[in-house]
This record gives structure tokens, sequence and C-alpha cells, in this order.
């Protein structure tokens, strides 16, 4: 049985971006609760939108060393399925959340697969986006995917940085992630999705599936 990529959006901003990622195909929505992001949400949409969602759509909250007490009131408010940690988070900080959580790593030439282990027991999925000095996240940049064979991830692989219609099919030969993640790829601006290309990006995530056959193969770790 061929493997299907799973497929996340984030920046999710409001009501009409939610429900053409999901028409399009989408598997989660991601929604920023980071002040210093172009694509901050505030916790009263977030919580408008997942009401409406139909069922088997995860909702991710994504966060920056923020206090522990502040993302479990979001959790519970937003009716949230995952939370996805962008700073300096510790495994202990992981470990104390109450759903599932994603943490990323922006990837360098030195980065090691003991930076990843360390988060094996606290973490159900490794999230890895492009390094850049002064953001975390949202770069729209592409990082060298052959770095993620050389951490050797100890758990399911999140793909992101960069990815948009175009080369998306080529990060899923070559990387094999069980999910891909998408932000400014499919925007006309920050924070605001654009439909034609959230459909196209989910048909050239089908399109690499299809072709590569998949068959139980992703990168689970």
């Amino acid at each position: 049985m061929a493997f299907r990529t799973r497929i996340k959006v984030c920046g999710i901003t409001c009501q009409e971006d939610a429900r053409a990622a999901v028409a399009a195909g989408a598997d989660a929505l991601g929604f920023i609760f980071v002040e210093q992001s172009p694509r901050l949400v505030e916790p009263d949409m977030v919580r408008s939108i997942t009401g409406e969602l139909p069922p088997f759509i995860d909702r991710v909250g994504v966060f920056r060393n923020e206090e522990i007490e502040v993302v479990e009131e979001i959790i519970h408010y937003c009716r949230l399925s995952l939370v996805q940690l962008h700073g300096s988070e510790l495994p202990e900080y992981c470990g104390k959340i109450t759903c599932k959580v994603l943490k990323s790593f922006c990837l360098r030439p030195e980065s090691d697969h003991e930076e990843l282990a360390a988060y094996a027991d606290t973490v159900s999925g490794f999230l890895l986006d492009t390094y850049h000095e002064d953001l975390a996240g949202g770069t729209g940049m592409v990082f060298d995917w052959n770095l993620v064979a050389h951490v050797k991830p100890p758990g399911p692989v999140i793909l992101a940085g960069g990815l948009n219609p175009e080369n998306v099919g080529e990060a899923i030969r070559q990387v094999k992630p069980f999910a891909v993640d998408v932000n400014s790829g499919v925007e006309y601006q920050p924070g605001r999705k654009d439909t034609d290309k959230l459909k196209s990006f989910v048909q050239e995530v089908r399109k690499a599936d299809e072709q590569a056959g998949k068959a139980g193969t992703p990168f689970l770790g």
C-alpha cells in the first residue's frame, strides 16, 4: 500500500483560508501564537475556526519560548490537538505539555543526531526547518535536504523550509518525510493563502506519492 504524505498548512489567520486549505486536502492547520510573526492570530479567531473544522483535521498551535501556563490555556481554549515549538524549549518543557508536541529544529551543517535524540521520549515528531540568524521559521528559504539523513531524526519527520508547489515533489522524493509543512509558499501576502497555490501544492504532493509508490517508507525514525 502506498504511503500518503500528510500536509500541514501553517500561518492560518482567518476562516476563509482555513476552509480553502481543508477543501484543497490539508490534513492539519497551523496557527501561530508568536508575537513577532506577521501571521500572529488571536485565540478568539482560532477558537472560531477550530469550532467549524470537520473531523480528522489536526489543529496545531505554534509557540516560541512561551510560558507553559499560557500554552496550556490556549490548547484548551482553542481546542488544539498538537503544539509545535519553535524556540529553545528543553525536553523537560516538552514533556509537560498535555497534548502531542512537534519540536522544530533549524538545521545547519554542524547539526547532529544527538541534538534531536535528546527529545526522542518527549515529542511526537521533528519539524525540520531552515536556519536563519534572525528568524525561527517562516524564512521562505529551502535548506540542504541532505542534512536530514545526516541528523537521523529519531521519529517522524515534518519537512518545512521554503516549500512550494514547484519544489515539494522533489522534496518528497529525496527526503520521504512523514509530512510536509507549507506557509509562505502558498500565500499572496503574509498571512493570506492563495487558493490556486494551495490546490497546486496538494496536487504536487499527491503526484509525488503516486510516482514514488512510497510503499511504507516514510522517514519515521
